[in-house]
């Protein structure tokens, strides 16, 4: 990972809201340069899942095609709020492809993840049921 975007990332859990808020801009002004640091963020916090939320919805908002795998296995992250956030982002990437895997959400034991995917299902134009 990049020296930049590891102290941004750090920044991200900073208690002052106004820090961490600014890193996390400053990441989404970057886009889609950010990704392969975006990759390795989500990859190497096994044990932190709002480093993993931040990566997956960072990844969304970056309107890289490139993002849409690695979103598409945080569909299976152990954390609910991780895995809902997969599915809002592959909404943000208009991943039509996760079509069949947002479907299979809709049975997620999570309400908020259940509730995601039909979101997400919906914006892309299919019927959740």
């Amino acid at each position: 990972m990049r020296p930049r975007y590891a102290d941004l990332f750090n920044a991200l859990l900073d208690p002052d809201p106004r820090r961490a808020d600014a890193a996390f801009d400053a990441v989404l002004f970057d886009r889609g340069e950010a990704l392969p640091d975006l990759a390795d963020l989500y990859r190497d916090n096994p044990r932190e899942p709002l480093l993993r939320f931040y990566a997956i919805q960072l990844m969304g908002f970056s309107e890289e095609p490139a993002a849409i795998p690695m979103v598409i296995d945080a569909l299976d992250d152990h954390d609910p709020a991780v895995r809902a956030e997969a599915c809002r982002a592959l909404e943000d990437l208009r991943a039509k492809e996760a079509i069949p895997l947002l479907k299979a959400r809709t049975d997620d034991l999570d309400p908020e993840v259940r509730r995601s995917a039909r979101e997400a299902l919906e914006a892309l134009g299919e019927n959740p049921f």
